[in-house]
């Protein structure tokens, strides 16, 4: 009973009731800030436009501009100190407030202390000319006996540091890797990663300090010197590999639940760490059977515990594959992880189909074979709605394509290239289908049927290579059968005949099949060449989006005139209509064709 009433305030009425008063908007206002400044803050939270943001901020900047230059008490000054910041980071000048964030550094309190160093670090650049002040003030805290105080200091110090001032701080931020904090020994690391991408040499020398923090007895302090070492590893793999061992060891104990439940996220032992171990041994397993040897185990048992069917699991899966497709090939470890990516495939989850998408280019990179048993899934995700999703597909499928399923792959990537207008992913599809035709095309008909189909769903997408390419294989055909190569010209010939009917030609298409007609016209079956020369006059006259094309008509004229031996009426009147042509290259074709018919004539009378 007593409990309850102690619970509920029973006969503590007044004193609850003070409480009440009191405590909350202490608590919910922050006493040590004015009333002005949260009013600030939440005019700029109910702004409606970007305007009406820079309206206010621009009478705050100048108010604080005034300000400044009246003398603050502590409090006031730290207080207009956080509003520069606020006007800062929403893209206003307050640079006239700097010099303050510097000097309230050296201030003895320890919260001015903090908020000097978080506003130098926002504010300032590691060039700004404020800098250098920092220095002697961050040598000073950085041996400070309060760990609060040092932590602040490392916390700007990778926003603030330069090559210039690199030097008088790298000393007492490697002593303080044996400091009792764990907390500071963390970010002592942090700091020296931005040392190491400044200097590399400089922390380069540090190598077995370095060593010694991988095995500290905090896994945060663990976790952080992972990132530094991930980045000597890129840069030289071979003075890094005896730690593969440690590494693996480490990400064993993580998997097996050694680690305090603190690190756990969603049940999954420290995620985080995991990750970037997995980074670090596919950097050091590249091309390295030894190595790679020694991390087939725990990558097996990686992937066994990540999934649990949350988004981290799949996280960990994911990068765990990147590990195994970048390391020396293991067989079993590469169909276990291929099967666990089919499952990312299949997803109703857009995030999760790219990601397994991503994953298994990655696979495909090592062995096709793996990725080939998810060709179906990898095919339904083209249908996909999500276009970064459907241009990553792409990618895929051109990588898994080889010479037993192109036509299939071919035939898939042509219907949606007959049925999308996004003009980025027509150019991406005309382009692969073009390289797959041309790398894979089980014989030369299917490759001009496909090529057809591309110049005619592609149009102006097609590179012009493409069509001289083509027309060189229809001229010399395969070079070893004669048959088959005289089959193919006729083929080609009566197939472009045959599209000369359509009302609509791309420009590409119609210039290829002008040239094949010009050239192998005869070999057209029941086709007279009276005929064939009448369906190119109507053709003349249409309106085409590249001029010279009417110059390929005219010169299929002019072929199939000279094969015929006379100069039919309507050609006649074609050549010349358009010898007072604008087009130069025009003209002159038509002249030649009018001589060549004058010259037919005056032969046949001698």
């Amino acid at each position: 009973g007593r409990r309850c009433r102690r619970r509920e305030g029973i006969g503590r009425g007044p004193v609850s009731a003070k409480r009440r008063e009191t405590v909350p908007p202490a608590t919910m206002s922050g006493s040590h800030l004015s009333k002005d400044f949260f009013e600030l803050i939440k005019s700029i939270g109910e702004c409606k436009s970007k305007q009406e943001e820079d309206k206010i901020l621009a009478n705050e900047v100048s108010v604080l501009k005034q300000r400044f230059t009246e003398a603050l008490s502590p409090k006031k000054m730290k207080e207009a100190i956080v509003r520069m910041m606020y006007a800062e980071m929403l893209g206003h000048d307050a640079a006239f407030g700097h010099i303050h964030a510097v000097n309230m550094t050296q201030q003895v309190n320890m919260l001015s202390k903090r908020v000097g160093y978080l506003a130098s670090a926002v504010c300032l650049h590691p060039a700004h000319e404020l800098t250098t002040l920092l220095v002697n003030t961050m040598r000073r805290d950085l041996k400070s006996s309060n760990h609060v105080e040092v932590c602040a200091t490392l916390i700007a110090i990778p926003k603030l540091i330069n090559i210039e001032t690199l030097p008088a701080l790298l000393p007492p931020v490697v002593a303080l890797l044996e400091h009792s904090h764990e907390v500071v020994r963390k970010k002592a690391v942090m700091a020296l990663h931005r040392f190491y991408q400044l200097q590399p040499a400089c922390v380069l020398e540090l190598t077995e300090k370095l060593r010694r923090v991988l095995c500290d007895k905090d896994p945060a302090v663990m976790g952080a010197s992972l990132h530094i070492l991930h980045d000597a590893a890129e840069a030289d793999a071979a003075s890094q590999k005896d730690l593969v061992p440690s590494f693996v060891s480490i990400l064993k104990q993580i998997t097996e639940h050694r680690l305090p439940s603190s690190f756990d996220y969603h049940r999954m032992p420290a995620p985080w760490i995991q990750i970037k171990l997995l980074k670090v041994l596919s950097t050091l397993g590249a091309a390295d059977q030894q190595a790679a040897e020694g991390m087939y185990e725990v990558l097996y048992d990686v992937l066994r515990r990540a999934d649990t069917g949350i988004n981290i699991g799949y996280a960990i899966i994911y990068e765990c594959v990147r590990c195994i497709t970048s390391i020396y090939p293991n067989i079993q470890l590469l169909e276990t992880a291929a099967n666990h990516i089919s499952r990312f495939v299949s997803s109703e989850n857009h995030n999760l189909k790219y990601l397994g998408i991503k994953a298994l280019a990655s696979i495909v990179q090592v062995n096709q074979k793996y990725a080939l048993d998810h060709q179906m899934l990898v095919v339904e995700c083209m249908d996909d709605p999500d276009e970064t999703l459907k241009r990553k597909t792409l990618d895929l499928l051109f990588r898994m394509t080889n010479a037993s399923n192109v036509i299939f792959v071919v035939d898939k990537l042509l219907s949606h290239l007959r049925g999308t207008t996004d003009v980025q992913f027509r150019a991406g599809l005309t382009e692969r289908i073009t390289q797959l035709a041309e790398r894979y095309a089980p014989d030369n008909m299917w490759f001009i049927a496909t090529m057809n189909d591309v110049f005619e769903l592609g149009g102006d997408l097609v590179r012009p290579d493409v069509a001289h390419n083509l027309m060189r294989l229809i001229a010399e055909g395969s070079g070893e059968d004669e048959e088959a190569d005289l089959a193919l010209r006729k083929f080609a010939a009566r197939t472009y005949f045959e599209k000369l009917s359509k009302p609509k030609i791309p420009d590409i298409l119609l210039q290829v099949m002008c040239w094949v007609l010009g050239e192998y016209g005869y070999l057209c079956e029941g086709v007279p060449l009276m005929r064939l020369l009448e369906r190119l006059c109507d053709t003349v006259e249409q309106q085409f989006s590249l001029p010279r094309t009417r110059c390929w008509v005219v010169c299929a004229l002019t072929k199939l005139v000279a094969q015929l031996g006379e100069m039919p009426e309507q050609v006649l009147e074609v050549a010349t209509k358009y010898q007072t042509s604008s087009d130069v290259l025009m003209a002159k074709y038509c002249f030649e064709l009018e001589a060549l018919g004058e010259n037919m004539v005056a032969t046949k009378y001698q």
